[in-house]
């Protein structure tokens, strides 16, 4: 169980729809969330990611008109664990909501470096479609 959660928010000057329809396509992964990592290819129907870590499977919830962005990511070791993600509208724009749980055997520096990692990708994520 986590015992620590945080809810990272960047706020985005396009509409919700544009950013979701971005954020919901693996293939963007790269543009925002080198966090995550670098390189991302659909191995018979799973969408893979060159990190760190070595490669992780990433899955992403369903197509849906909510704005919901929960994603899996499976690491080599077979751990898994979900990131929810939402897309807000917000009049014209959109806000970003990430939420980071710490897991059990990580440490506080490690998540507090998870924190930043996750605020570095979300502004990343705004100037590239701010920019678009």
């Amino acid at each position: 169980m986590a015992t620590e959660t945080r809810h990272i928010i960047v706020w985005i000057d396009r509409p919700a729809a544009d950013v979701y329809r971005f954020v919901a396509n693996p293939e963007n992964l790269p543009a925002w969330a080198s966090g995550l990592g670098h390189g991302i290819e659909k191995v018979d129907g799973t969408w893979m990611v060159d990190t760190p870590m070595g490669r992780v499977q990433v899955s992403f919830v369903g197509s849906n008109v909510l704005g919901v962005l929960d994603h899996l990511v499976t690491l080599p070791s077979g751990e898994s664990f979900c990131n929810p993600m939402r897309v807000l509208a917000d009049d014209e724009g959109s806000e970003v909501v990430f939420t980071l749980r710490r897991r059990d055997a990580q440490s506080y520096e490690e998540f507090c470096a998870d924190v930043e990692t996750v605020e570095a990708d979300l502004a990343r994520l705004k100037l590239t479609l701010e920019s678009a």
